[in-house]
C-alpha cells in the first residue's frame, strides 16, 4: 500500500490519484480525515484575523462533528491555542521564526552537553552563560 494518504493531493502520481479517487467513492473515517486535513490548507492563505479565525472555529466544529478521535484531539490542540494561532495573523511578515529554532536548539545542545552534571542547577548555569553570551572564568576546574 502506498502512502499515498500523506501526500498533498497536486504531489500524487497518476497510480495515487486513481486509487485515491476510490477511495473517496467510500466514506471511510480515514478519507474524511483526510479531506479535513486538505481543508485546513486553506486556513493559512487567509490575510484577515477575523476570518482565519471564522475558519477556525468552523473547521473544529466540524471536525468535532467528525466523530474521528485522532482528529477531534488536533482541534482541541488548536481551540486551546487559538489565541497564538490567530496572533501568526496578526503578526504578519513582522516575526521570523528562525531565530526562535535557533535557541531551541542551543538549548537542546547545552541540555544534552550538561546532562553529566545531574542537577538542575548546573543545567541552568550552563544555559544562562550559552544563552546569555556570559563570560566564563579564567579557571573554570580545579585538577591540581
Amino acid at each position: 500500500m502506498s502512502n499515498s494518504g500523506l501526500k498533498r493531493p497536486e504531489n500524487l502520481t497518476e497510480k495515487q490519484e486513481i486509487k485515491l479517487a476510490e477511495l473517496l467513492r467510500y466514506n471511510l473515517k480515514v478519507v474524511r480525515s483526510n479531506l479535513l486535513k486538505e481543508n485546513f490548507h486553506f486556513f493559512w492563505e487567509y490575510i484577515s484575523t477575523s476570518w482565519a479565525e471564522k475558519f477556525l472555529n468552523g473547521w473544529c466544529k466540524k471536525v468535532m462533528r467528525s466523530r474521528i478521535g485522532p482528529m477531534k484531539k488536533i482541534a482541541q490542540t488548536l481551540r486551546t491555542h487559538k489565541k497564538l494561532i490567530i496572533n501568526w495573523f496578526e503578526a504578519g511578515d513582522v516575526i521570523s521564526l528562525g531565530a526562535v529554532e535557533s535557541l531551541n536548539n542551543k538549548e537542546k545542545l547545552v541540555t544534552r552537553k550538561a546532562y553529566v552534571f545531574r542537577t538542575f542547577k548546573a543545567i541552568e548555569i550552563a544555559l544562562y552563560h550559552t544563552l546569555g553570551a556570559h563570560p566564563e572564568p579564567q579557571e573554570t576546574h580545579g585538577f591540581c
